[in-house]
């Protein structure tokens, strides 16, 4: 379905999937205050098996004459999908039955079956063939007289007996028993044992793919540190002194004279600031509603919170407006801005950005934010950021970098007429998009800082994952982040026995011949076993599209790998590709819809 209209214009419709265990999916009902007397008419693209992509158009009739808007991702809503908000909204069904995504995404996988039931399959098979021979050999003996094939059948029936009939039935209760005892034990309570078939196949796994986010960690985000290239804060006292910096440059104060040096590091640290409370997808709920913050990702909730923390709060958003407060000056009351465009993160683009006007200066801001290898191509140059991105990562800190571009009148109505144009293509819609953002926004970006966000590893993790590596599981862990990052997750995770091992690291090889050397080098150092490799989503590729043999036939001998950078289709391809390459048993856990 598609949003098209709901109660109160301006107001943000708020939607729950409850299908993704990442948790809230949000949507917002567009165009918001669309008149369904005007008879609109919806155009929407093939049914495809892609989910994140969705391409559309609406067009509908005005004073001005027929008005075509754009559909997206944005404004689709899914299955088990509820209104969260308050009100009320009306959506139009695009794809019904086996055209839906969800229809279409659908397989139908064989039933599992443990490998002890497939021994015991072979087995029955070996020994009523060996009762067949038996009986065979029994009338043979007789030399085939008289109605040979009725004394045949009575020798099949009195040799049955050596066809253990009731081992099946003894073996379903001993699963089953099995079962039961694991959601009995106190050690791992909570535990729902889901299927009684497979019990006895968590003694033959060999190898275990985990996802990072979530799942060895508990994806609860805290902002940690904050760099801004003239200043490094971390920490409650440096904190400390970002409120008040804030508290002196209030609410678009100007910089002083007097201490010039200071007062820049000063609105530095404002400019960061309403930086950080303004560019995310973040919503605030109502305190009658239990207050606090909902977004799709942990990591802007992480951000918003701590800008809040700060001094900035944000009280209140829908599609056309965000309103902030600054806690520290209540006598400033609340900034309100325009949200004039807002461009969601994606896996592709890896960044989001928001153009906002300031309504008390009528001044129009582009801020964007992303991973640090995409940010460093868009922001000035500049000696700084690709080392202190390298710091925090080394320290298990996610990176993200922010920086923003002033806009002129001129310059934004420049940039929004061709975007309207952009959004309503119906062939290569993104890339059309995309060329116009960089073409009019990521040019001559303002780099404005770094945040690291810190997300603590689960319980007993460490003693878990130690213990699965003595016993000799292989452990791949395949995550999004970057190496630094994944790395250091790694080792204090003990998933890597520092002492032990080596890391090797292969990186940014887009080459495969020397990719192959890489591995050749690897393949011939001296021991294996003490050896963890580590691999950014760009040389996994080439490995999956030129290598696969050679790169699985390697690491399938190493105690540990880590796959950074990588995205829900590798994870995937690497699942399929070590079952191909590989008949020993493989577990896959992750927590989110991109791990499934």
């Amino acid at each position: 379905m598609t949003a098209l209209t709901h109660d109160g214009p301006g107001q943000q419709s708020d939607f729950q999937d409850r299908a993704y265990d990442e948790g809230e999916r949000e949507g917002a009902a567009r165009p918001s205050a669309l008149d369904l007397s005007a008879c609109p008419s919806v155009y929407a693209g093939f049914p495809e098996r892609n989910i994140y992509h969705f391409i559309g158009n609406i067009t509908y009739e005005t004073e001005a004459g027929w008005q075509t808007e754009p559909l997206n991702l944005e404004n689709s809503l899914w299955c088990n999908t509820v209104l969260a908000s308050a009100g009320w909204c009306l959506a139009l069904v695009i794809y019904t039955g086996r055209d839906t995504r969800a229809a279409m995404n659908t397989s139908f996988p064989s039933t599992k079956v443990g490998l002890l039931d497939h021994e015991i399959n072979q087995l029955s098979k070996i020994l009523a063939l060996v009762t067949f021979v038996l009986a065979l050999t029994m009338v043979g003996l007789d030399g085939f007289r008289g109605m040979w094939y009725v004394y045949l059948v009575r020798f099949l029936i009195l040799f049955s007996s050596i066809i253990p009939i009731s081992l099946r039935v003894n073996l379903d209760m001993g699963k089953t028993f099995y079962s039961s005892q694991i959601e009995k034990d106190a050690k791992i309570p909570g535990t729902l044992v889901r299927t009684s078939t497979l019990p006895e196949e968590l003694g033959r796994i060999e190898y275990l793919l985990s996802d990072k986010t979530g799942t060895l960690t508990k994806n609860q985000m805290e902002l940690k540190r904050l760099h801004l290239g003239v200043a490094a804060y971390a920490g409650e006292d440096a904190f400390q002194e970002v409120r008040d910096s804030l508290r002196m440059t209030g609410a678009g104060a100007a910089p002083r004279k007097q201490g010039l040096r200071q007062w820049q590091t000063h609105d530095r640290v404002h400019d960061m600031m309403v930086a950080l409370a303004l560019c995310h997808n973040v919503s605030p709920i109502m305190a009658e509603e239990g207050g606090g913050y909902q977004a799709a990702s942990p990591d802007e909730v992480a951000i918003v919170h701590f800008a809040e923390s700060m001094g900035l709060q944000l009280v209140g958003r829908d599609i056309r407006r965000m309103t902030l407060r600054a806690t520290h000056a209540p006598q400033c009351g609340a900034m309100s801005y325009e949200i004039l465009q807002i461009f969601p993160f994606s896996s592709e683009t890896k960044r989001m950005g928001i153009i906002v006007r300031d309504e008390a200066t009528g001044k129009i801001v582009f801020y964007e934010k992303g991973a640090d290898a995409v940010m460093a191509q868009i922001v000035q140059q500049n000696d700084w950021l690709e080392e202190e991105c390298g710091n925090m990562a080394r320290e298990g800190l996610r990176t993200l970098v922010m920086g923003r571009r002033p806009l002129s009148p001129k310059e934004y109505a420049a940039f929004d007429r061709e975007y309207a144009q952009a959004q309503v293509a119906l062939n290569d819609r993104n890339l059309a998009i995309q060329r116009v953002i960089s073409r009019h926004l990521e040019t001559n970006l303002e780099l404005l800082g770094i945040t690291g966000v810190d997300d603590a590893l689960q319980d007993d993790v460490k003693a878990t994952l130690e213990k699965l590596r003595n016993a000799g599981l292989k452990i791949w862990m395949l995550t999004g982040d970057k190496i630094e990052t994944a790395t250091c997750i790694a080792i204090s995770a003990k998933l890597v026995a520092s002492r032990q091992q080596s890391i090797v690291t292969i990186r940014g090889e887009t080459d495969p011949v020397s990719l192959l050397d890489h591995l050749d080098r690897l393949r011939m150092s001296a021991s294996l076993d003490s050896v963890c490799l580590v691999i950014d989503g760009e040389s996994l590729q080439v490995a999956l599209d030129v290598h696969p043999a050679e790169f699985f036939q390697l690491a399938l001998h190493l105690p540990a790998v880590v796959a950074c950078r990588c995205s829900p289709t590798q994870k995937a391809e690497i699942t399929h590709c070590l079952r191909r390459y590989t008949t020993s048993r493989i577990a896959a856990i992750g927590d989110g819809g991109n791990d499934v």
